[in-house]
């Protein structure tokens, strides 16, 4: 330990006056960030467990004799929430295994230099990305091929990525061509090299994309106030911005509370848990998938 340290004083020792100047500046500044990013989770989490009258009277408070788990019980007890709690795995898992699926496929003939009309296609995706049919058009098709108020009216529309096809583009133009000249010599065709030879090589990139849309699909909510009209059918998100946004939390929450201000000061309090609550797939996901980032992400943006 001792000498790291002495090997980091003579590292930093190195730089001159302004290079040290600019390296203390960087080091502020992300502090400054993370800490902008903590204390708002800081807050969110001891407030969720805070009594709601002390909360609003005195704030964020130390004293564990104030605390609760009243908020919780109350959003766990709740089936509106576990119903939209089931929903929002389902459309998130859904989403990305189909999403994935499809993006790495769409990607493996573009990366092939000899893939005739590539520059074409790859022009009409280009022009997705700048340009689309509006919200009403989107609509009107939604409800005339019968998709309306399913859950492939959420899955389905957005399931394609061009930003994930260039990644998946770029990373499988950077595995080595001589894997695919061992394929063609011992007879393997392109679905056997596909599924059996480059997908257990592109494992890192896999993970990344199926994390990037699961979490995108897991904080979307507008697709389904569009086309969901069954309570039945709406994910978590709806039911949070209901109580977020709106500030109309479910009728069962909060029905035992006589007065108005108690109702308020409950509600408020089951903001808090609710955010912690629909947050945990996401912090459970994370540590799971950050090592194949580096692995995943960087190489597919350098090469190519």
């Amino acid at each position: 330990m001792e000498k790291a340290l002495v090997k980091k004083k003579s590292e930093f020792a190195k730089y001159g006056l302004g290079d040290k100047c600019f390296l203390i500046f960087g080091y502020a500044l992300l502090a400054a960030f993370v800490f902008a990013i903590i204390l708002p989770m800081v807050y969110i989490v001891v407030a969720s467990f805070m009594d709601p009258i002390t909360l609003q009277n005195k704030g964020i408070v130390l004293d564990f004799e104030k605390w609760t788990l009243t908020a919780y019980e109350r959003v766990m007890t709740n089936p509106q929430i576990w119903v939209g709690f089931r929903n929002a795995i389902v459309y998130s898992v859904l989403f990305s295994v189909i999403s994935v699926f499809i993006t790495l496929l769409c990607a493996y003939p573009m990366s092939r230099d000899d893939f005739k009309g590539k520059k074409l296609f790859n022009t009409i995706f280009i022009i997705t990305m700048f340009f689309g049919g509006g919200l009403i058009p989107t609509y009107l098709l939604i409800s005339n091929i019968g998709l309306l108020d399913s859950m492939w009216a959420v899955i389905l529309p957005g399931s394609f990525s061009v930003w994930n096809m260039i990644i998946a583009r770029t990373y499988y133009r950077g595995i080595p061509s001589e894997l695919r000249e061992a394929a063609d010599v011992d007879g393997a065709n392109e679905l056997v090299f596909f599924f059996r030879i480059l997908l257990p090589v592109c494992v890192p990139l896999i993970a990344v994309l199926i994390l990037w849309q699961f979490v995108g699909m897991w904080n979307s909510y507008f697709d389904a106030m569009i086309y969901l009209n069954s309570s039945s059918k709406q994910p978590l998100q709806l039911v949070l911005r209901a109580i977020l946004i709106q500030n109309e939390p479910d009728p069962g929450m909060i029905a035992d509370m006589q007065s108005t201000a108690q109702r308020a000061q409950l509600a408020e309090l089951l903001k808090y848990a609710t955010i912690i609550i629909s947050s945990l797939p996401l912090l459970v996901m994370y540590p799971f998938f950050q090592k194949y980032f580096d692995s995943g992400i960087m190489v597919g943006s350098v090469k190519g």
